[in-house]
């Protein structure tokens, strides 16, 4: 398959990594950037030949040490990738025989575009998450010098140019570690979401009800959404229904009940810390 290096972010992830690298085996320029594991991911990562990158943090409890959005631009402009294309992996994702395909013909002939969105299928309890996810797209596929991204926590893909789709799934498992794993991550996240809110109001970031809607960028109509999101009352209660009822989350049977509950117990999380910061700020020194 020509043209594509692939790149996985990691932490801990001994458990995950040998099904990514095995998915992405179809590379012969697969890079590993590594968070400062205390497992064995970078010795599976280099006995397979993976080049591997370890940047660390100096609080290592931290969620790729405080700021995702650094984390990743600190890849794009440092990792020396064989190609001019890049897709990005996390170690508990899978890519399709069908995506890798794809993602070969896509390639060959890419016109314009330096950004293609791929549908993620996410899994639970044995399930497809078919309805219950907010949005299956996501910008993994892209030429480095064009893509930056934005925010602490679930950074937003900021593309320099046209944006397209490539057909196939990229497989996911966010619960393959158990789910305890999966609360103990989104507590990390969710004091990173809480930061991102603070610092907004903060900087006075402008918000637009109007572009939340009609924003012709997809990514730029997701970060006004964001914005109108995080002003709504009851946020915990309105995520569950919007996922739930609105997107049919109840189609995935108790799956999708079961995250869709997860998503509403998240969403109360950073509804707290972001009252308990508030407060912080307010209080004398």
């Amino acid at each position: 398959m020509p043209g594509v290096s692939v790149l996985i972010l990691t932490k801990n992830e001994a458990k995950d990594l040998p099904g990514c690298l095995e998915s992405a085996a179809w590379s012969d320029d697969v890079h590993v950037l590594d968070s400062g594991s205390s497992d064995k991911t970078c010795d599976i990562a280099g006995a397979r030949g993976t080049h591997v990158v370890t940047r660390a943090y100096p609080d290592s409890s931290k969620v790729f040490g405080g700021d995702e959005a650094a984390h990743r631009n600190w890849s794009l402009r440092n990792i020396p990738f064989k190609y001019d294309w890049v897709l990005l992996l996390d170690a508990d994702e899978r890519v399709t025989t069908e995506l890798a395909d794809s993602i070969a013909r896509i390639i060959a002939a890419p016109g314009d575009h330096v950004a293609f969105s791929i549908q993620r299928r996410d899994f639970f309890m044995g399930t497809w998450l078919k309805h219950v996810q907010a949005s299956p797209f996501y910008l993994r596929l892209f030429r480095p010098e064009k893509m930056r991204y934005e925010r602490l926590v679930n950074p937003l893909s900021i593309p320099d140019g046209p944006v397209g789709l490539v057909q196939g799934y990229l497989d996911h498992f966010p619960f393959s570690k158990g789910v305890a794993h999966w609360l103990d991550r989104h507590n990390s996240y969710s004091s990173l979401e809480a930061r991102q809110i603070m610092d907004n109001r903060l900087r006075n970031v402008p918000f637009s009800v109007r572009k939340a809607f009609s924003a012709s960028d997809f990514h730029e109509r997701r970060f006004h959404q964001k914005e109108l999101f995080y002003r709504m009352p009851l946020r915990p209660l309105v995520r569950f229904l919007i996922l739930y009822v609105l997107k049919r989350g109840f189609l995935d049977g108790r799956a999708g009940m079961s995250y869709a509950v997860l998503q509403g117990i998240y969403e109360y999380m950073i509804v707290l810390k972001v009252r308990e910061l508030d407060i912080e700020s307010r209080e004398p020194i």
